[in-house]
């Protein structure tokens, strides 16, 4: 008899994805020829992403001088420039070597590069035209202070920055509790935040509210700092307006002291168009890092899109991946724009309501292709390393390993659930709040696919938009927040700030995320610097001061926080399999349901509190209160006993609770051993 093909694992878990199985046997096959070819060329995937060893700028002890390397394969001519040569744009030119590489070999004692120099590449361009240009290898780059041009700068400090970090591997964080931040708008001042001010300020705030890994936004160098750090020119460059590589170093080094994991918010989907700065049209050709024409750009994010079907491109990113890792000790990779590089209509105006959307002739089997190859690098140069995508397409397999058809990523943001919120407290009434909708919206999610719940990001906190806790109690926040003041809109708003945050934590998924201050209910909204607003930093900084207050309910907000996380990590919650739902009474607006050995109860009527409330339990015995939302520290109003023993009452259907469930309050129980 012929030999069954195995079907892969993938297909077994989904039927729905078994008349797809050609086409995911062909992504895997292609993963695996990708490899074979790097073997036959005696080589592996972790060596062949080293091409920022030997691109750009490097001095060679060995040979006592500098070797620069770039590759340009449509440019007619290149010449190296910069404080070294007085910028002389024929004095250092470079040849032309195979395959579209360009080299030259300054001697030391020809001409003197030293550390801190700035420089630049002439390059003469297919079209003709004559550009001074920022290597796309260069590993730093700073802005003139009065020309605003950037450049790039010789990075060669005398003493290498002195990792104490040995210790800390990522493969301890099992539940990833991911703090989203910026280290530019982390400070209270009216300015930009610094490395190594997050590191000595920010980090200890983080630590003691129970995150687990930091999410850090803009590292590669960004021209426009208000992008968010999404315009990205000098991919090897962190961004120089925080301080030096050196700078960066000590944030992450002083994190995983901590025993937090560094997670870099990547941006491999798209890079900006500037072509002073960037990568745009760098040897004249209109295309070689990116697509050319239209395909080449992104409409809706006015950037330029890499084409992942060149070998070349593919290397870059793949040493990115590497220098990143390696360089800087990251932990892990958020993807971003994950949606957009795996689909030529980027995901935008197009419904994903069947199966065949995932393969049809819209889908970039090229850039899934560079994604298998990109999760497959950093799981084998760092085991345990935290692989998130931003996807809202729902792509099959996404977060499953290669192996098993899959692309490799750990983790998927689970996006639905935020605009949900929104969504919820933009248009609905609370006494309108549908229970079976908010099950739906937290447990919808791919079978053996972790995901990252979070109730909020940084995309709710943009100008435009508004964080939860602005969109429950907006303006009267301003007036309203300090503890002795008793008002109806703000303590309806602090209690579904933290029910809303408890359900998604508990229900949502294997990881849960917040943007930085939004965990203890910061106001209004994130608006860069711009000429609009004056250029002011108002709205581009985190105003810490406001939790500092103990006269002020922002601080009731944290501490929840703090005892929230304490108890998932306490009871490995997130470590645990699907919730199961014990209860629903939608007369009284409560849901009850049971992950790992926790039961969470929440009561989310605007007015009903229930008296001797029975629900079911799966176990006789007695249990206790682990976590109120409704203790006095948190905001509440006291009106529930944690320190009470509850004993099962045995029925006909099987063993019940009873217990006092006050209206817009949380409670988390589990039986006593």
């Amino acid at each position: 008899m012929p030999k069954v093909k195995p079907v892969l694992p993938l297909v077994t878990s989904d039927s729905w994805l078994q008349p797809f199985s050609p086409q995911l046997e062909q992504r895997l096959s292609r993963f695996t020829s990708a490899l074979a070819s790097l073997k036959d060329e005696n080589t592996s995937l972790p060596a062949y992403a080293n091409w920022h060893q030997e691109m750009g700028l490097h001095y060679e002890k060995e040979n006592q001088g500098w070797r620069y390397r770039e590759w340009a394969p449509a440019a007619l001519a290149l010449y190296l420039i910069g404080d070294f040569n007085h910028w002389d744009r024929q004095r250092h030119p470079l040849q032309k070597q195979e395959n579209g590489l360009w080299e030259i070999f300054i001697p030391a004692a020809e001409c003197t590069i030293e550390h801190g120099q700035r420089y630049k590449v002439h390059v003469v361009g297919a079209d003709g035209k004559a550009l001074d240009r920022v290597s796309p290898f260069t590993f730093r780059a700073v802005q003139d202070p009065e020309t605003y041009d950037y450049a790039g700068q010789v990075w060669q400090p005398e003493k290498n920055f002195k990792w104490t970090d040995k210790a800390f591997k990522p493969t301890a964080i099992t539940a990833p509790l991911i703090y989203e931040c910026h280290v530019g708008m982390a400070q209270e001042k009216h300015g930009v935040g610094t490395y190594r001010e997050f590191a000595d300020h920010i980090l200890p705030r983080i630590e003691e509210t129970g995150y687990n890994c930091i999410q850090l936004m803009a590292l590669a160098e960004h021209p426009y700092y208000g992008s968010f750090g999404y315009h990205v020119s000098n991919f090897f460059a962190p961004s120089s307006r925080f301080g030096t590589p050196e700078d960066l170093k000590y944030l992450v080094n002083e994190a995983h002291k901590r025993g937090i994991a560094v997670i870099m918010d990547l941006i491999h989907a798209h890079a900006v168009k500037n072509v002073a700065e960037g990568l745009a049209d760098f040897d004249g050709s209109g295309g070689q890092y990116f697509h050319q024409g239209k395909r080449g750009h992104h409409p809706g994010w006015d950037s330029k899109l890499f084409n992942y079907g060149v070998p070349e491109v593919r290397r870059f990113l793949l040493s990115n991946v590497r220098y990143w890792l390696e360089e800087f000790h990251i932990d892990g990779f958020r993807f971003d724009g994950v949606t957009s590089m795996l689909y030529h209509h980027h995901g935008e105006g197009v419904a994903f309501d069947n199966y065949s959307r995932y393969f049809d002739s819209w889908v970039d089997e090229d850039a899934i292709l560079y994604l298998q190859l990109a999760t497959e690098l950093s799981h084998k140069l760092k085991p345990g390393s935290l692989l998130i995508a931003e996807d809202m397409s729902g792509m099959p397999g996404l977060c499953r390993p290669v192996k098993e058809g899959g692309i490799g990523f750990d983790f998927r943001l689970g996006m639905g659930i935020p605009d949900y919120w929104i969504k919820t407290l933009k248009h609905k009434k609370d006494e309108d709040w549908n229970l079976d909708e908010i099950w739906h919206e937290l447990t919808n999610r791919r079978a053996q696919e972790k995901t990252v719940a979070y109730a909020e990001s940084h995309d709710q906190s943009l100008v435009g938009d508004k964080t939860l806790a602005f969109w429950l109690m907006d303006k009267e926040m301003y007036t309203h927040m300090r503890t002795v003041d008793q008002h109806p809109v703000i303590d309806r708003g602090v209690a579904l700030h933290k029910m809303i945050r408890l359900i998604t934590l508990a229900l949502g998924g294997e990881a849960f995320l917040t943007f930085m201050g939004n965990e203890f209910g910061h106001p209004e909204w994130v608006d860069f610097p711009r000429e609009g607003n004056n250029w002011s930093h108002q709205y581009a900084r985190r105003q810490w001061s406001l939790v500092d207050n103990p006269d002020l309910r922002y601080r009731h907000m944290w501490q929840f926080e703090k005892e929230m996380l304490h108890l998932a990590q306490t009871y490995h919650l997130l470590g645990h399999g699907n919730a199961h739902k014990l209860h629903q009474d939608n007369f009284n607006k409560v849901l009850i349901f049971e992950r790992g050995d926790l039961i969470f109860l929440f009561n989310f009527h605007t007015s009903h509190s229930v008296p001797d409330y029975r629900f079911p339990v799966r176990e006789a015995g007695s249990y206790h209160i682990l976590l109120s939302s409704d203790t006095p520290e948190t905001g509440g109003h006291d009106r529930v006993d944690t320190s009470l023993t509850y004993f099962s009452l045995p029925t006909e259907y099987g063993p019940r609770l009873s217990v006092y469930l006050p209206n817009r309050t949380a409670l988390v129980m589990r039986r006593i051993e």
